[in-house]
């Protein structure tokens, strides 16, 4: 029995069930005396954790990432973090990998360390089947998804429109006159498979059937990536794609060295420092992640203080116009949508 079992019963949340704990004058009479009776009846004896929680806790929340070297990961740990710090919370990070094993023990760490919450950084942790480890700690503390959309009761999901900013990225880009657009990715995350959709869908309302969308596969190394489109040309030397749209900002500027200065558009996600640093400068959908990870924070503190919130958010994704793309500047003949 713990205080979210006791919550449930007392058909209150778990903030009151904090709040009669600590003796808080803000809780009527007829609430607490149901809670107090609940808590008699289920003989529950309070932890320091528990009694604290919301309140006078030690205020500890886990966050997970599969591989912090990310660049995105790193930059939402570093924003999830500084936003922690302002509000009193203090957190532990464990980086995973991708091996759902790793990650299920990850979150068995941290729930066996009492954390209040746990924040999930990125989609990866959307498992295509399974998501019982996930649903059996979201019994225990809140859990928080940044960019990826797992339906659980106690889970709250932060995330982004991708799908929407890389079909109206694709269709400026074909409406400007792009014919053959080449499409990398090198993860089929929820998140991963949301871009691709978006760019496959854009391609069908333009009328370029899907054998012949050219979609690659790549590794998340910007030298193989370079590598790999020079090696897409042909005898005389030409590549067979007049665009190029990437599912990350590294994978873009793969396709930049590759083209070497080559009036072809290039487009990457992220919107990350990589982007203000390549040459050209590069053209990114900003996703938002300022956005994501500074209200996960928001949504915790919330259910701390026992308000009403969304278990979904989603906030829409805007292209950063730069040297490596701009709407409307495509010299190729120009498509219009069927």
């Amino acid at each position: 029995m713990n205080i979210y079992d006791i919550a449930k019963r007392a058909g209150v949340s778990i903030a009151t069930v904090s709040r009669v704990l600590n003796h808080s004058p803000n809780v009527s009479q007829k609430t607490r005396e149901r809670v107090e009776a609940v808590m008699k009846e289920s003989n529950y004896t309070p932890n320091v954790f528990a009694r604290g929680l919301g309140l006078n806790s030690m205020k500890m929340i886990g966050v997970l990432c599969t591989d912090v070297s990310d660049i995105f990961y790193a930059q939402a740990v570093s924003i999830i973090e500084n936003n922690l710090r302002r509000e009193g919370y203090h957190a532990i990070l464990c980086c995973t990998g991708s091996e759902m094993k790793s990650k299920k023990k990850s979150i068995e760490l941290l729930l066996s360390k009492r954390v209040d919450a746990i924040i999930l950084v990125g989609s990866a942790f959307q498992e295509q089947f399974d998501h019982s480890h996930i649903e059996a700690a979201a019994k225990k503390v809140p859990v928080i998804i940044i960019n990826g959309l797992i339906e659980l009761p106690n889970t709250y999901c932060i995330l982004c429109d991708e799908y929407k900013a890389v079909f109206q990225t694709v269709s400026s880009m074909l409406s400007g006159g792009c014919r053959k657009i080449l499409y990398l990715y090198d993860t089929q995350t929820y998140s991963g498979m949301k871009k691709l959709m978006g760019y496959q869908d854009a391609c069908g309302a333009f009328g370029i059937p899907y054998e012949q969308q050219i979609i690659q596969k790549v590794p998340k190394n910007l030298e193989s990536v370079t590598q790999i489109v020079l090696e897409s040309r042909d005898e005389e030397g030409r590549f067979p794609f007049d665009g190029v749209m990437a599912s990350e900002d590294l994978l873009a500027i793969g396709a930049l060295k590759a083209l070497k200065g080559k009036k072809i558009p290039v487009v990457g996600i992220n919107n990350s420092v990589l982007a203000e640093c390549s040459t050209p400068t590069l053209s990114s959908i900003d996703n938002m992640l300022l956005s994501l990870c500074t209200t996960s924070v928001q949504i915790l503190s919330q259910i701390f203080e026992d308000y009403t919130v969304p278990q979904k958010i989603s906030y829409n994704a805007k292209l950063i116009e730069r040297e490596s793309f701009h709407p409307g500047e495509v010299n190729s003949p120009v498509l219009t949508p069927d």
